[in-house]
């Protein structure tokens, strides 16, 4: 879910930084050069991180008008890691991000404004089954080169979201995993 959102911000970063591209063009996550880390509370004392490694989505930037620029991105939350297979296998189930139905989250922008000289991307992030908005804080863009014949760039994104405006754990209650859900993401990005 988290994933997402970062994705979006980084997208969001390209858009706004974006001296030197064409007026419009178009940018893909590079999925293999792309995560999400995450970190949210267990009973109140210590820190349970993890990674999804699905990113994939597409980013439209308007040099002349960032507000025109657009984000799409998916999650595939099979890929979900916490370094216990135990947890992974309970994250993967019905009460989180319950696979079989609900494969990916997704993350649509809605808008990207400039705050306090800073980035800020909001969009509509569903994260299973339940659509709610979210905004997040991009950084970068880490200047564009050229690798292996492609024009590529990078960004960070980060921000949090609450499990429950996803209705997502609910049968645990804060005191067992906290509520709050942080998350970092690291794109790459390539010119198509």
């Amino acid at each position: 879910m988290r994933g997402k959102l970062l994705v979006a911000l980084a997208l969001a970063g390209a858009m706004a930084g974006g001296r030197g591209f064409a007026q419009t063009s178009t940018w893909m996550i590079d999925p293999e050069h792309s995560m999400i880390k995450f970190d949210i509370t267990h009973l109140e004392v210590s820190h349970v991180q993890g990674t999804f490694l699905g990113v994939n989505g597409e980013v439209k930037f308007n040099e002349q008008d960032i507000t025109k620029s657009s984000v799409t991105a998916t999650i595939d939350t099979s890929t979900v890691r916490t370094g216990s297979p135990t947890r992974d296998m309970d994250l993967r189930g019905p009460d989180f991000f319950r696979l079989g139905k609900f494969n990916e989250m997704t993350f649509k922008s809605t808008s990207l404004t400039r705050v306090n000289g800073k980035l800020q991307m909001t969009g509509d992030l569903t994260l299973a089954g339940v659509s709610k908005s979210v905004t997040l804080d991009v950084e970068g863009p880490v200047g564009t080169q050229t690798s292996e014949g492609k024009v590529i760039c990078g960004f960070a994104a980060s921000g949090t979201i609450s499990r429950k405006d996803f209705d997502f754990g609910q049968k645990y209650g804060p005191a067992m995993i906290g509520d709050a859900v942080k998350f970092e993401l690291r794109v790459q990005l390539d010119k198509n």
